[in-house]
């Protein structure tokens, strides 16, 4: 006798991903030293960028996925500019096995967020006087791996 309740694994489709909405939740820019910080400077400056991702489950297939990107431009101990975005969008995830969901929010989704995060970036920066900061693509298995291990490291007993 077969379940007839119980429906075959193929019988759910492939997975889907949907955008429902993108947006900025917060967005900063400090050019602190400005006009000074404008001129003709006698290096390049020094740039970090900092990226995180977090989650958000709204219920059911539905997340919030949230794009942290910080960055600091330095010409020695003098600020040029600083931003932070906080970049988000919800996503509606679907016939995706519960044990490949976490990387699947984590990796998938952040891409496709990347490219308008950049694009706020970059004019942010231009419209702040500077030329525009164009981030450099993001290996976002990479990140998600690192996050993982340093949890991991993190979980250890000590």
């Amino acid at each position: 006798m077969t379940d007839t309740n119980a429906a075959p694994a193929e019988a759910a489709g492939p997975p889907q991903l949907g955008v429902l909405t993108q947006y900025i939740k917060d967005l900063s820019f400090e050019n602190p030293n400005a006009p000074a910080s404008l001129s003709q400077q006698d290096k390049q400056p020094e740039i970090s960028i900092q990226i995180n991702v977090g989650a958000t489950n709204l219920g059911g297939t539905d997340f919030e996925v949230l794009l942290a990107i910080e960055g600091k431009a330095m010409n020695g101990d003098k600020v040029l500019f600083a931003f932070e975005l906080a970049y988000a969008g919800v996503f509606r995830i679907e016939n995706v096995p519960q044990d490949s969901l976490h990387p699947f929010v984590m990796i998938e989704c952040p891409r496709l967020l990347f490219p308008f995060a950049r694009e706020i970036v970059a004019t942010a920066t231009r419209n702040g006087g500077f030329p525009p900061l164009m981030l450099d693509p993001v290996d976002f298995v990479g990140l998600y791996r690192q996050n993982m291990a340093r949890q991991a490291e993190q979980a250890k007993p000590n």
